[in-house]
C-alpha cells in the first residue's frame, strides 16, 4: 500500500480555498486515498518555518495570496521559471527535506487564455503587480502578447496608473486581466476602477477571481459585449501541474 502523504496550502484567510476542495475530492478516489490536504492559514509569512517543522510528512504545498513572493527567501532553491517570474505557487519537498519553489500559475493562465485568442488580441493590460500578475506577464510573453501593468504605484517600469486609462487605452489594449483580489466573495460589488463603458466585443476580460463565478468586473465587461473568462480553469490547470511537480 502507498505510504500516507500530506499536502497543503499556504495563504492568508483561505477558508474559501479552491485547492483544499479540489485536492480533497481528488484524494477521495483510489488510488489517491492515502493522500491528505490541509489549509495552513498564516497571519505572517514568518510562521512558515514552524509549519514545515510541525509537519514532517508534508510532501508538497500550494502557495496563494499574499505569500507568492515573500515566501521565496525560505526556500532552498527555485525552478528556472519561478526564478524568472520571481513568484512561487508550488513547493516540492524533496526526499532530503529540501524546499524547491515552482510556478504553475503562468501555465494555468496560458492554457486558459489561449482558446479565446483572435488575431486582434495583440496587447494586454494587467491590473495589479503581485505574484499572480508576474505569472500572467510571463505567460503573455510566451504568447507574444505585449503587456502593460496598471497599479496605484507607477514607480515600476512598464506601469501606468488607473487614472491614465481612457478610450484610447481600450482601443490599444484588447485584453484586460484583473490580477487583483477585488471582487472576491464576500466583497462581490468591488471591482478595479477602470472605465467599463469602453469594453466592446473586440475585448477579452479575464478575471483571476473565481468566487463569485461572474465578478462585478466580468459582469460590467459582458454588458458591453466583451468575451469573459474567470479564473476557475486556470486554477484547475495549475493544480494538475502542481500534482505532476510533486510526483516528479
Amino acid at each position: 500500500m502507498e505510504i500516507a502523504r500530506k499536502f497543503g496550502l499556504i495563504g492568508k484567510n483561505i477558508s474559501y480555498s479552491f485547492s483544499k476542495k479540489y485536492f480533497s475530492e481528488k484524494f477521495s478516489i483510489p488510488p489517491f486515498t492515502n493522500n491528505s490536504y490541509e489549509n495552513f492559514d498564516l497571519s505572517f509569512v514568518e510562521e512558515f518555518p514552524e509549519i514545515i517543522k510541525k509537519n514532517p510528512d508534508l510532501k508538497g504545498l500550494n502557495v496563494t495570496i499574499p505569500y507568492k513572493e515573500s515566501l521565496i527567501p525560505y526556500l532552498d532553491s527555485l525552478s528556472k521559471k519561478a526564478q524568472q517570474i520571481e513568484a512561487v505557487n508550488v513547493i516540492r519537498i524533496t526526499k532530503k527535506g529540501k524546499l524547491k519553489g515552482y510556478n504553475s500559475d503562468w501555465y494555468g493562465f496560458k492554457k486558459s487564455l489561449e482558446p479565446l485568442l483572435k488575431p486582434n488580441h495583440q496587447k494586454a493590460l494587467i491590473l495589479g503587480t503581485g505574484g499572480a500578475a508576474k505569472a500572467v506577464a510571463f505567460a503573455l510573453k510566451k504568447l507574444n502578447i505585449h503587456y502593460t501593468f496598471v497599479s496605484r504605484d507607477t514607480s515600476k517600469e512598464n506601469t501606468i496608473s488607473y487614472s491614465q486609462i481612457n478610450t484610447t487605452t481600450f482601443d490599444n489594449f484588447q485584453i484586460i486581466i484583473n490580477c487583483t483580489p477585488l471582487g472576491t466573495h464576500p466583497n462581490v460589488k468591488d471591482c478595479p476602477p477602470i472605465p467599463y463603458d469602453n469594453f466592446s466585443p473586440n475585448h477579452i476580460a479575464f478575471d483571476l477571481v473565481y468566487n463569485p463565478e461572474e465578478s462585478e468586473f466580468l459582469q460590467r465587461a459582458k454588458a458591453k459585449g466583451a468575451t469573459i473568462k474567470n479564473g476557475y480553469d486556470m486554477l484547475v490547470f495549475q493544480a494538475e501541474k502542481a500534482w505532476k511537480i510533486w510526483n516528479k
